[in-house]
């Protein structure tokens, strides 16, 4: 039976082919291993959207003493409220009424407060520590404008 080869340099030759066809797969597998986790670690680094709101939202974190007064209708003349918002929610201080809402990273912010069978919805800006803006009970019956100051943190 004939050599595979019958010419000795064949082997060689081939072997060498197959060396750097092998080495050039290392190579293009290491520049792309490299080149996705790059990718990975630079869109991890990236905020999300969401996360960027949040994140704005919470630049408005704290305690605020929130002071409704009544332009229209037959309700009390002024009423305060003191308001958590914390990452970006509103809540209330106290028990003795309930109050949600959200305050975006822009500032805008909408609040609703129920006590006692009644609610007045809200709407208005913050900035910085203070805010403004509109209410109206949910019968219509009253509205007015509200400030709020945000309180000192005490921590």
């Amino acid at each position: 039976m004939p050599p595979p080869y019958p010419r000795g340099p064949r082997p060689a030759i081939e072997s060498n082919r197959e060396n750097r066809s092998e080495l050039m797969k290392n190579i293009l597998r290491s520049i792309f291993v490299v080149t996705i986790a790059d990718l990975l670690l630079a869109s991890a680094s990236i905020p999300s959207e969401a996360a960027r709101r949040a994140a704005g939202a919470r630049s408005f974190d704290g305690v605020w003493s929130v002071v409704i007064y009544t332009l229209y209708g037959d309700c009390p003349r002024a009423l305060r409220y003191s308001l958590l918002i914390y990452g970006g929610r509103v809540y209330s201080q106290d028990q003795s009424f309930q109050a949600y809402g959200a305050a975006a990273a822009s500032g805008a912010i909408r609040v609703t407060v129920a006590q006692g069978g009644q609610s007045a919805s809200g709407a208005g800006r913050l900035s910085g520590n203070s805010g403004r803006g509109w209410w109206r009970t949910a019968t219509g019956q009253c509205s007015g404008q509200w400030t709020a100051e945000r309180r000192a943190a005490n921590y």
